[in-house]
């Protein structure tokens, strides 16, 4: 018999942990290779964890709400192998570096949980932790944190929890009563949830992916100084040239062509002509992104939303851009997309005209600085300039909103993006071939 350690694979570039959710396996059942042990959750993805091999689980290193490290053993499995006990893992043999394979049913660009009256995120463990032992959210915020950017881990809450109660002080630095009346009313929210209703009315308790989407959005409002800008284009040449190459595209690649890698050509183009736009702030300093890593939002069949990324799409002609959107937005509707393939957007694209909405809002997405909007396509009546005078015709028009941070993004800047990606869209060319 051999043993097998099942290692925390690594979810994505920034992700250096993961929080337990559920065991599907326990002690002494048998698993077969690629079946699901365990379900796990980081700022990015839910996952399943599935095993690369056969055997027994003999052991569970981790309970469910525990935070891990990438590359730590979470359980031992006993594989049948000739030979002595062995111990398998990432760390022992070049054959087993390469990590499980991981299911994923990806979030929202979202984070496990924020405190709503600050910048600093923290993970559910930590927060049950904190409620159960008295640290109030002011200790949180002041607390130093060992782990990725700051964040609190489990080990440093536990060790002030120790020290404190051994009589240790813990030099915490002064806060404001604004944090305690928001920690308390934080509680109070919790509390009235709780209660009956009058009436005729169906209680519906959010999913943790619509509370991840929530506490994102608030955090961002947050952050964020919004501003909106509107610009309606006349699409009509984009139109028509799609209506045209639709089926010989079908016919050739066995898929459908949409509007949005055309809209996304148009948003890469006014990204390289407007920089600034295609960034994010670090404190007082202005990060200037060189990759046009575009977002687009997709809605899951559960309702939910969440965003893919299309890497370097400045790179790809209209051809690569569909096939690209089309891939994605697959995979994201069968909850198969991978952790690296929801991170690292520095701009997002929302197609609010998908719900038949002529124009949108957007939230931005953190740490990006802008979001753009594309409504409806409409056939109006409208008035045309031409050398022989003005004249009244039936075109086809779109109102694009781009909401930016006020931070960085001054109205000019921001508006002048807007109609440069209009610009584009309504002097499309009509006679480009595929």
């Amino acid at each position: 018999m051999a043993r097998y350690e099942l290692i925390m694979p690594k979810m994505g570039e920034s992700i250096t942990e993961a929080t337990i959710l559920r065991w599907n396996k326990k002690v002494g059942d048998s698993i077969k290779a690629d079946d699901a042990v365990l379900e796990i959750a980081t700022d990015k993805v839910d996952s399943e964890v599935p095993s690369p091999v056969s055997g027994v689980l003999k052991e569970i290193l981790f309970q469910e709400n525990d935070v891990v490290a990438v590359g730590k053993a979470v359980a031992i499995i006993e594989t049948e192998s000739a030979g002595g006990s062995t111990v398998t893992s990432a760390s022992s043999t070049p054959a087993a570096t390469v990590t499980a394979p991981v299911k994923t049913a990806a979030v929202q660009q979202p984070v496990a949980a924020v405190v709503n009256n600050g910048n600093r995120f923290y993970s559910p463990l930590v927060l049950n932790i904190a409620k159960q032992e008295g640290v109030s959210m002011s200790e949180l915020e002041a607390m130093p944190g060992t782990g990725a950017e700051g964040r609190v881990t489990k080990k440093d809450i536990l060790n002030y929890v120790e020290n404190k109660k051994n009589g240790v002080v813990v030099e915490m630095p002064a806060v404001g009563s604004q944090q305690e009346t928001i920690a308390v009313k934080v509680e109070e929210t919790q509390v009235v949830a709780a209660k009956s209703y009058s009436g005729n009315v169906e209680i519906v308790e959010m999913d943790r992916m619509r509370k991840l989407i929530a506490t994102n959005m608030v955090n961002s409002k947050h952050v964020s100084a919004h501003v909106t800008s509107f610009v309606e284009a006349d699409v009509t040449n984009l139109v028509l040239w799609r209506n045209k190459i639709k089926d010989k595209f079908k016919k050739m690649y066995g898929e459908n062509f949409t509007f949005t890698p055309i809209f996304i050509e148009a948003v890469a183009k006014a990204l390289r002509d407007f920089p600034m736009i295609n960034s994010s702030i670090d404190g007082n300093n202005i990060v200037i992104k060189k990759d046009l890593n575009v977002g687009m939002a997709a809605a899951l069949p559960s309702g939910n939303l969440i965003v893919p990324v299309i890497k370097n799409a400045d790179m790809l002609n209209l051809v690569g851009l569909a096939k690209k959107v089309n891939e994605l937005a697959d995979r994201a509707r069968t909850n198969k997309l991978k952790p690296e393939e929801i991170e690292g957007g520095t701009f997002t694209l929302s197609n609010v005209g998908t719900f038949g909405n002529v124009m949108g809002t957007p939230i931005i997405l953190q740490p990006q600085v802008a979001i753009l909007a594309v409504g409806a396509i409409r056939k109006k009546p409208v008035v045309i300039e031409t050398p022989e005078g003005d004249t009244i015709g039936i075109r086809h028009m779109m109102f694009l909103s781009h909401s930016y941070d006020h931070r960085i993004v001054d109205g000019a800047l921001g508006g002048s993006f807007v109609k440069r990606v209009a610009d584009y869209l309504e002097k499309f060319d009509i006679n480009i071939e595929l």
